[in-house]
């Protein structure tokens, strides 16, 4: 596509920012949706998550065909979920192959998450990364794993396996300095054993509205409402910076000698939720080289129509860490926000993961009296 400077999300490509759709559905695959956003908006990539798949597998009939096979064939519901995701994913692999070739395997990933339910159990999120891979069996395939405690250790194995991973459900600096060290030592040990790093991706989901969503409604307590709206942005502009330090210097400098690819930050979670707040706030503030930012279709509309493209990420760091700074003064705990959103997280998918099983159990039991 040529370059067009009045196309926002063009441009922000071009300032070094992958832009990846926060939504897939087989009906956006098989009907030239996605094809038009990767045509249109410089869609690279896709991410998904229970939530996600809920609302695509809920309504309508794209799904009742291949639901009513597997229903006869007698796998059970949670069987069947995972057949239909893990057809939409390789689907969606497909379209993508064209971005991950012409970016030398940098972008084009489309990610599935392991069940939710398994994010404080590291040997078995380790194995259910490892059987998405070989089920889907795509190159540009990352398994999501949540960063969880116990998510950690299933992150560096899978790693040391060579497989590519996108780490979500990130809140705090410190959970993330453990993520972005479970890559480096999952990529040291493949390489011990022989193995390519050349064919191992790897980004970490920064969640990014929920941390003012649960920071703003603990300082409009706290009376300090002048901070509100702030903390989500400073914590990613320190999140980027410490990015900045895991990828250089000597330890990395040797695995990059070796093949080995940076884990990129990933804004995720950068719909507004709040109506006070520019509807593209997150797009706007977040937009620095080497990162991704993966959209909600919405808020992709959006910044096209009035994003104003420019790297702000690495501004005003200071300002950044008088923030944290300050939000601690008036007695608002950061690591309890973190913590908080991080179990929460964990449940909302969990619940997601639930109902969606619940639902398709009944649409099969229909097609099956049908």
């Amino acid at each position: 596509m040529p370059s067009d400077s009045s196309n926002p999300l063009q441009r922000l490509s071009e300032l070094g920012q992958s832009v990846w759709i926060d939504f897939l559905s087989r009906e956006s695959n098989r009907k030239g949706h996605l094809q038009k956003l990767i045509d249109e908006d410089s869609v690279v990539g896709a991410t998904s998550n229970p939530s996600i798949f809920q609302k695509a597998m809920a309504g309508g009939d794209a799904y009742d065909e291949q639901l009513g096979e597997l229903a006869k064939e007698g796998l059970s519901t949670e069987e069947s979920f995972w057949a239909l995701a893990e057809q939409d994913i390789r689907e969606a692999c497909d379209l993508f192959a064209p971005s991950f070739e012409g970016s030398a395997h940098r972008d084009g990933y489309v990610s599935i998450e392991v069940d939710p339910r398994l994010a404080y159990d590291t040997l078995t999120t380790f194995r259910e990364a490892m059987r998405l891979h070989e089920a889907i069996d795509k190159p540009n395939l990352m398994v999501k794993i949540p960063a969880t405690k116990p998510g950690l250790g299933a992150i560096e194995d899978a790693i040391a396996k060579g497989r590519s991973i996108n780490i979500t459900l990130i809140f705090s600096l410190e959970r993330y300095a453990e993520v972005a060290e479970s890559y480096v030592r999952g990529l040291e040990r493949l390489i011990a054993e022989g193995g390519d790093p050349t064919k191992v991706a790897s980004v970490a989901s920064f969640f990014v509205s929920r941390i003012d969503t649960e920071a703003d409604r603990r300082l409009e307590e706290a009376g300090a409402k002048e901070l509100q709206g702030k903390l989500a942005i400073a914590n990613a502009k320190l999140a980027y910076e410490h990015y900045k330090q895991v990828f250089s210097g000597e330890r990395w400098e040797y695995l990059l000698s070796k093949g080995a690819t940076a884990q990129r930050v990933l804004w995720a979670s950068t719909s507004t939720k709040n109506p006070d707040y520019s509807d593209v706030l997150y797009v706007e503030e977040l937009l620095g080289p080497d990162t991704v930012n993966t959209m909600p279709e919405e808020t992709i509309n959006d910044y096209q129509d009035h994003g104003k493209p420019e790297a702000r990420l690495e501004r005003d760091i200071e300002g950044a860490r008088r923030v944290l700074k300050e939000i601690d003064e008036v007695g608002v705990s950061y690591k309890d926000v973190t913590d908080t959103l991080e179990r929460e997280g964990v449940e909302k998918f969990s619940a997601a993961f639930a109902e969606l099983t619940a639902a398709l159990g009944e649409k099969r039991d229909s097609l099956v009296a049908a």
